[in-house]
């Protein structure tokens, strides 16, 4: 299943050896605590009266709740019987059930299913021991399936085995191709099953509550959930310490260990080695041996990957876009704190050639959330995005730009009155943002400042990674027809707002009680555009759409369960309109004729076309020799690939860099020993290892040509008039 960054506060499982015995747990209690039963039935009136969409969910519908459960346990489909599915719906009829929690507060079922669970995994990893000691046949023609999450579960113990047959030889064929032979194949898959059983030993009564009560809570909403007091405990800290050890959010996908966010200036995104969505398959210290950490408990893997200042920790990756799930990659981070001038806007001034070879100066502020000051901020200058952003237009107005590139690609929200202010430096006086409440009351948040910063033709660049506040300034400005949108077919779609109630807070018992209680993440508002549309789901459509693999993951929105619909309110009044098609039009295809025949857009479409066609590859060989066969042909593209990538680099447009805050020192390298055993001797690394912006970044040429084109248009057009000059703040901005 794929869930959004709040997973991060989800519930785990462990990893540790056990001896060859399958045992339960003796002295472990499932059953409703009376101070859980408090919670339960105040997390459902809290859902039920509070929730935006609380009209959308009814009794009924929990009998989504426990195939939710079950996928929330099991969510490769690989332990649980189909049998077990409809024998949990005969013994918890949904009208039943929902009495049970809503007005009794017990969630017993719960410990049941998961009891179930329990002895399904100690009976399989007890049949794989078994099947271990066996031979293997790696020569024979059978397949696969990788991703079972949208399969069936297995009928019954026959079908299961059938399942697990292919399941293990799935396994060793991954092991022998990370170079082990199969004798080390079968220790380490045995191993990985032996960390398993104590995986599922060390779950307690406070984890299946957790998972349980999540499953209703998103049956509401995929951003709603239960946090049991120790995961609201971990939150705190998490909050507290999230500037500390490698910057990456994490959280649990069918029991592996997933980037969920880098954090912007945070080792990993200085390093350029780590993405979302790449999965972490194990870490070492610096001087340690690799740990698998493949169903580890997400609290375990984070206190691995923490450590001191300045020391390195190893980490061995599977790509987010590896097509083949034994593709590993190891990199090493070390450890830091988030360099908070990193983390700010930058800026470039690019010189974009036109038709002719006649070079324009456009600007380009590549922004990554959107930051302010907390409400312990103290001083008069205090750091924030608007204010960021607005120095680097000053100072790239001082040099002479023609127009402007506002990235937002990876920007993934933040502070809705940073979001606000910002938009206003580019339109008059306005409604920015639309904001309706779980009562259907609907604020509109404007712009209150007059001035413009800057009037010139300005482009928003976003990708499915752009959510929230950014998806609310690119609709904006889209809207008043002040900028050209351009990049994903759209953005991520996220246009709820939610907000963290502590269950203590919810009922004078819990208040008293002497047991930690939980809190939970409830949705309570919708952001609408000044137009009326919302951002939700469907997100900001670009006038403009660059091909991308970002369309073919399922990063968006749309890709998670219970998604908040998209719909519309009345349009605030605001003095400004969508582009004209007049302006659009002839931008949109002049860019298709560049994706047509420039030779970056057929490199990008070559790599877009093989990764379509792995992820259309629902199974994989279980034949050694076929596998090794294609691991080197993907292999071989991927050196093609990077052998292109190298030669497109030497025609870059040139640039002229501008930063805020400290600048950083360039980084040296040691020279090899057999070079020199002098450390003054080392040398400067490649100078672009030090830039912001990259020589191959195809959607940014593609933008910075877009606005070349508009700049070109602008000396002929009709439409180019002071009045009405597309992509100027000449005319738009004024209402309430």
């Amino acid at each position: 299943m794929k869930f959004s960054i709040s997973a991060v506060l989800r519930s785990f499982l462990v990893l540790a050896i056990l001896a060859t015995a399958v045992q339960a747990k003796t002295d472990r209690v499932l059953k409703t605590t009376p101070t859980l039963s408090l919670e339960t039935s105040a997390l459902i009136r809290l859902l039920e009266e509070w929730h935006y969409n609380r009209e959308g969910v009814k009794p009924k519908d929990y009998d989504q709740v426990i195939p939710d459960f079950m996928t929330e346990l099991d969510g490769q489909r690989l332990f649980f019987f189909g049998s077990d599915k409809e024998e949990f719906a005969k013994r918890y009829p949904t009208s039943w059930l929902y009495n049970n929690i809503a007005s009794l507060g017990k969630i017993d079922p719960a410990y049941s299913i998961f009891t179930t669970y329990e002895e399904r995994i100690q009976a399989r990893v007890s049949w794989i021991f078994e099947e271990l000691k066996k031979d293997f046949d790696l020569t024979a023609k059978d397949a696969y399936v990788v991703d079972r999450s949208k399969s069936p579960w297995p009928a019954n113990a026959a079908e299961s085995d059938d399942l697990w047959r292919k399941r293990l030889k799935f396994e060793i064929i991954q092991e022998v191709l990370n170079k082990k032979t199969v004798d080390e194949a079968k220790q380490n898959v045995r191993k990985r099953y032996e960390r398993l059983l104590k995986n599922v030993d060390d779950i307690d009564s406070s984890d299946i509550a957790e998972m349980f009560l999540s499953s209703i809570a998103r049956l509401y909403d995929p951003h709603s959930t239960y946090f049991s007091a120790e995961t609201y405990e971990d939150f705190g800290i998490q909050m507290r310490l999230q500037l500390v050890g490698i910057g990456a959010l994490l959280g649990i996908e069918d029991d592996y260990c997933v980037i969920k966010e880098i954090i912007t200036g945070g080792p990993a995104d200085l390093s350029k080695q780590l993405h979302p969505n790449d999965k972490i398959i194990a870490v070492a210290q610096s001087t340690g041996e690799p740990v698998e950490v493949i169903g580890m408990k997400l609290r375990r893997i984070v206190d691995l990957i923490r450590g001191q200042k300045g020391s390195t920790v190893k980490l061995t990756i599977q790509p987010a876009d590896a097509t083949d799930p034994s593709v590993r990659r190891e990199i090493e981070i070390t450890r830091d704190v988030v360099n908070l001038d990193s983390a700010r806007a930058k800026g470039a001034i690019f010189q974009v050639p036109d038709a002719t070879g006649k070079t324009r100066p456009i600007g380009v502020i590549t922004l990554p959330a959107f930051y302010g000051p907390d409400s312990n901020s103290e001083g008069a200058d205090k750091t924030s995005a608007t204010k960021d952003v607005a120095e680097l237009i000053e100072r790239m107005q001082k040099e002479g730009i023609d127009g402007l590139v506002l990235d937002l690609r990876h920007n993934g929200g933040g502070l809705l009155s940073e979001a606000i202010d910002l938009a206003g430096l580019f339109i008059k006086q306005g409604p920015v943002v639309q904001v309706k409440n779980y009562y259907g009351e609907v604020k509109v948040d404007s712009d209150e400042d007059p001035q413009i910063e800057y009037a010139g033709p300005l482009a928003v660049l976003v990708s499915r990674f752009s959510a929230s506040a950014s998806e609310i300034v690119a609709g904006a400005l889209q809207n008043y027809g002040r900028a050209i949108v351009v990049g994903d077919s759209s953005t991520h779609g996220k246009g709820s707002v939610q907000t963290i109630i502590e269950m203590k807070n919810l009922n004078p018992s819990l208040g008293r009680s002497p047991v930690k209680t939980g809190a939970t993440k409830l949705t309570v508002q919708k952001f609408y555009l000044p137009n009326g549309h919302s951002t939700q789901l469907k997100g900001v459509i670009p006038d403009i759409v660059l091909p991308s693999i970002d369309d073919y993951l399922p990063i968006g929105e749309k890709d998670l369960p219970h998604a908040l619909v998209w719909d519309e309110i009345p349009s605030s009044y605001f003095d400004g309109h969508a582009l004209d098609p007049k302006v659009v039009t002839p931008l949109r295809e002049a860019s298709l004729l560049r994706q047509s025949q420039l030779e970056e857009f057929s490199y990008l479409k070559k790599n877009i076309d093989w990764f379509k066609t792995k992820q259309e590859q629902k199974s994989l060989s279980l034949n050694l020799s076929e596998r090794q066969q294609q691991k080197d042909s993907d292999a071989a593209f991927r050196k093609d690939m990077d052998a292109e990538k190298t030669r497109l680099e030497k025609n870059h447009f040139t640039f002229k860099e501008f930063t805020l805050g400290t600048p950083k020192p360039p980084k040296v390298k040691a020279p090899k020993k057999a070079d020199s055993d002098n450390p003054e001797d080392a040398v400067d690394i490649d100078p672009d290892e030090n830039e912001n912006f990259s020589k191959l970044d195809i959607p940014l040429r593609e933008s910075l040509r877009v606005i070349n084109d508009a700049l070109a248009m602008g000396q002929k057009h009709d439409l180019w008039a002071a009045d009405h000059a597309p992509l100027t703040a000449a005319n738009t901005g004024s209402g309430s």
